[in-house]
C-alpha cells in the first residue's frame, strides 16, 4: 500500500518538475538576452575604456601566440602528412597543397584558434571575473561610483571580438607554413610553387568566411566567459564552476556555430 501512494505521488510530482525545469531554462535564456543587449548597449555610450581594451586585447591575443604558434604548426604537418598517403594511392601528391589549403582556411584555421581560445581565453575571463564577484570586488565598484559591467565585461567581449580573427588569420599562416616544411621534406616542392598553389585553390569567399566565424566565435567566448564569471556565486566552489562552465559552454557554443555557418556559406557558394 505505501508503495503504491508513493508511485502516485511520484506521478503528481513529475509535471511539475519537468515545468520547473522549462520555467528555469527560459529564465536563464532570458537573463542571457538582457546580458547581450546590455553588452551592445554599453559599447556605444561613454565612458570608453580604450586603455582596458587595449590591455585585454594584450591578454588574449599577445599571450595566446606561444600556444597558437605551436598548435598551428602541429595541425599543418600532421594534417599533411595523413593526407599524403591517401593522395598518393592515385598519384595525386602534386594537389597536395590544394588540399590543405582549402581544409585549413575553410575550417582549421577558425575552429582550432576558437577552441584554444575558450580553454585559455574563456576560462581565464571566467575564473577571473568569477573571484572578483565573490570577494565583492564588483560590489565595490559599484560603490565607488565606476561601471563594473562596462569595463569589466564590455571590454573583454570587445577584446575577444577583436583578436580572435586576428589569431585565426596567424594560425593559418603558421599552420600552411608548417604544411610547406613536411610537403618540401618529402617532394623538394618550392616555396614560392607551394603558395602559389594555396592561393589558387581558395577563393576570397573563403577567407572572408572564416574571419567572419571568427568575429562571432570571438563574441561567444567572450559573452559566456565574463556572463558565467559575473554571476557566479557560491564562494570559491562557484569560481571552478565559472571557469569550468565557460570552457564547455563556449566549445559547444562553438561547434553549434561553425555547423550553422557550413550550411549557408554552402548554400552561398552552390547558389
Amino acid at each position: 500500500m505505501p508503495d503504491i501512494v508513493k508511485e502516485e505521488s511520484n506521478k503528481r510530482t513529475r509535471p511539475y518538475l519537468i515545468s520547473k525545469g522549462i520555467d528555469r531554462l527560459f529564465m536563464e535564456l532570458y537573463r542571457i538576452h538582457v546580458f547581450i543587449m546590455r553588452i551592445c548597449k554599453e559599447v556605444f555610450f561613454p565612458p570608453y575604456e580604450f586603455k582596458e581594451v587595449i590591455r585585454q586585447c594584450y591578454e588574449v591575443g599577445l599571450k595566446s601566440l606561444p600556444l597558437i604558434s605551436l598548435t598551428g604548426f602541429i595541425i599543418g604537418v600532421v594534417f599533411t602528412n595523413q593526407s599524403r598517403p591517401s593522395l598518393s594511392e592515385f598519384g595525386a601528391t602534386s594537389w597536395l597543397p590544394s588540399l590543405i589549403s582549402i581544409a585549413i582556411v575553410r575550417a582549421l584555421a577558425p575552429l582550432v584558434t576558437a577552441i584554444i581560445a575558450a580553454g585559455r581565453v574563456g576560462s581565464n575571463i571566467g575564473a577571473e571575473l568569477g573571484s572578483m564577484k565573490v570577494t565583492e570586488q564588483i560590489d565595490a565598484m559599484e560603490v565607488s561610483a565606476t561601471n563594473p559591467f562596462k569595463f569589466l565585461v564590455v571590454t573583454r567581449v570587445l577584446a575577444c571580438t577583436f583578436m580572435i580573427p586576428i589569431l585565426m588569420i596567424y594560425t593559418m599562416f603558421v599552420a600552411l607554413l608548417g604544411s610547406y616544411v613536411n610537403v618540401h621534406q618529402h617532394e623538394l616542392t618550392s616555396f614560392s610553387t607551394f603558395f602559389v598553389q594555396v592561393f589558387e585553390a581558395i577563393t576570397f569567399l573563403d577567407i572572408t568566411s572564416s574571419v567572419i566565424k571568427s568575429i562571432l566565435f570571438g563574441f561567444t567566448i567572450g559573452v559566456v566567459g565574463c556572463y558565467k564569471g559575473y554571476n557566479s556565486s557560491k564562494g570559491t566552489e562557484g569560481v571552478g564552476k565559472a571557469a569550468n562552465s565557460s570552457v564547455v559552454t563556449a566549445m559547444f557554443l562553438v561547434f553549434i556555430e561553425e555547423l550553422l555557418a557550413m550550411q549557408v556559406i554552402n548554400a552561398i557558394r552552390n547558389y
